[in-house]
């Protein structure tokens, strides 16, 4: 079994602070990448980057990293039920403060900056040697940290945006020699040719290529082609954008893209390492990615992984820890991973030197609700409502189904988000007669893949059945 590593509350101070014992401010600000992809070119595109309600809620995340010393900010206040559920199963939370009118549009971190009551109580709180900390860390939440004297636990942002960049993992993988799909990174107009012209010659065989902005988050900015054609109107609408933009800065023309060859895959994988201020690296988890249809559906914890493929995990994760700490790096790195058909390893996709979804799962062991030989497989589930639904009315929806109590043989569903799922109401996405999306996170602990997918069955069939009891 290769479970998460124990201590990794403990582990994080001490990486990011020093000391195990350092109260933090947490914030989660999730697609941080959308500010460091401002000014930077990118694949054209039909959407922007406009922030999304749901999204921004998943802020609530954050709330069980910390424990009774530490702190978060949140949107919104907790659902008392949802605060009484937690706490029932012997989970110690942070202090919590919210931000005084959210705007569903903007991040945590935008909202903290407008609310100057919260800013004051933030000042307080470094007053007593708090650290802030953050999924990512931008320009955004160092403005924060100036305007709250909180010192940052965690790098600059221009470091932390550096080490995220597509073409900063294409690159240091190159250079370390880790397996990696044929490709190039591409940060002037001329390297982007000559990969053009290489990727087209894949292409003319009948194979696939992929193109990937520098800072795209969540499935956006990629796109998988398998026309030269395509490919070729791409590349010119892409010059024609770096030339523009050069116009206007006065500089060079300039693009940050990789493109890849599509290599065929029997899983993903998502593992994660911490470095600290020190330079050192921890090994923290490997998980395996669930897909359906090609859509991720979520993690399974443990991977189905072979001894021998895990240490190639761990072996590849000490060596690009020691990198990110040489180029000024400490803190969570999740990376992205593959397994080919034949159980080859592609060790590095993507290097993620922030926190990853993964990172706010570690509580269901690190908590003790999932035994060493249990699975948990963590997942969201898709909601429509026409109301607002509080947790203690969901409890009696999924009545004998949620994870309740610790115990020899935990059974049931976890939840570590709640809300997402009322993060819509009352935005433009929510009218009368159509209701509003909403998403239901958690992490279904059992004691067989078998028992998993019936648990999930059973709350899929319920969920989707509730409308109709309202």
């Amino acid at each position: 079994m290769h479970l998460p590593s124990s201590g990794f509350s403990a582990r994080l101070k001490r990486a990011v602070t020093g000391s195990a014992d350092t109260p933090l401010v947490f914030l989660g600000n999730f697609e941080v990448e959308n500010h460091w992809a401002l000014g930077e070119p990118a694949l054209p595109r039909v959407a922007s980057h406009a922030g999304s309600a749901v999204v921004n809620r998943m802020d609530e995340f954050a709330l069980l990293l910390g424990g009774k010393d530490d702190h978060v900010v949140l949107k919104t206040a907790l659902d008392e039920g949802y605060r009484g559920y937690l706490e029932g199963l012997g989970l110690e939370l942070p202090t919590v403060h919210v931000v005084a009118g959210q705007d569903p549009q903007r991040t945590v971190s935008e909202d903290a900056l407008a609310d100057p009551e919260l800013l004051r109580a933030l000042s307080a709180v470094a007053a007593e040697g708090a650290r802030l900390t953050a999924h990512g860390i931008s320009t955004v939440e160092e403005e924060l940290a100036e305007r709250t004297g909180l010192q940052l636990g965690a790098p600059t942002a221009a470091v932390c945006k550096r080490v995220n960049s597509k073409v900063y993992s294409r690159r240091l993988s190159d250079e370390l020699g880790i397996r990696q799909a044929r490709g190039w990174a591409c940060e002037t107009l001329e390297e982007l040719a000559e990969a053009v012209a290489a990727a087209g010659e894949l292409l003319a065989a009948g194979r696939k290529v992929v193109l990937k902005d520098a800072f795209g988050v969540s499935g956006k900015g990629i796109v998988v082609l398998d026309s030269e054609a395509r490919l070729g109107r791409l590349h010119r609408m892409a010059v024609q954008q770096a030339e523009r933009a050069a116009k206007a800065a006065g500089g060079a023309p300039r693009t940050a893209l990789v493109i890849e060859e599509w290599v065929a895959k029997r899983c993903d994988l998502n593992y994660q390492f911490t470095v600290g201020r020190d330079g050192s690296t921890h090994f923290d988890f490997v998980k395996e990615l669930l897909t359906e249809g090609g859509v991720h559906k979520g993690h399974r914890i443990p991977a189905r992984l072979t001894d021998g493929q895990v240490a190639e995990i761990e072996a590849t994760a000490l060596r690009l820890g020691e990198r990110l700490a040489a180029d000024g790096y400490y803190g969570v790195v999740g990376v992205d991973a593959m397994v080919d058909p034949d159980e080859g390893l592609y060790p590095v996709i993507e290097i993620n030197a922030r926190n990853n979804m993964s990172t706010y799962q570690n509580v269901v062991h690190e908590g003790g609700l999932a035994g060493a030989d249990d699975v948990a497989v963590a997942r969201h589930f898709p909601l429509r409502l026409t109301r607002p639904l509080p947790f203690a009315e969901l409890a009696e929806v999924l009545d004998g189904l949620l994870l309740t109590e610790r115990g020899p043989r935990p059974r049931g569903l976890f939840v570590n988000n709640y809300a997402t799922v009322n993060a819509a109401a009352g935005t433009a996405a929510d009218t009368e007669a159509d209701g509003f999306e909403g998403r239901l996170y958690g992490v279904l602990v059992g004691a067989s893949d078998e028992e998993i997918e019936a648990l999930d069955t059973d709350i899929t069939r319920r969920l989707a059945a509730y409308p109709e009891r309202s």
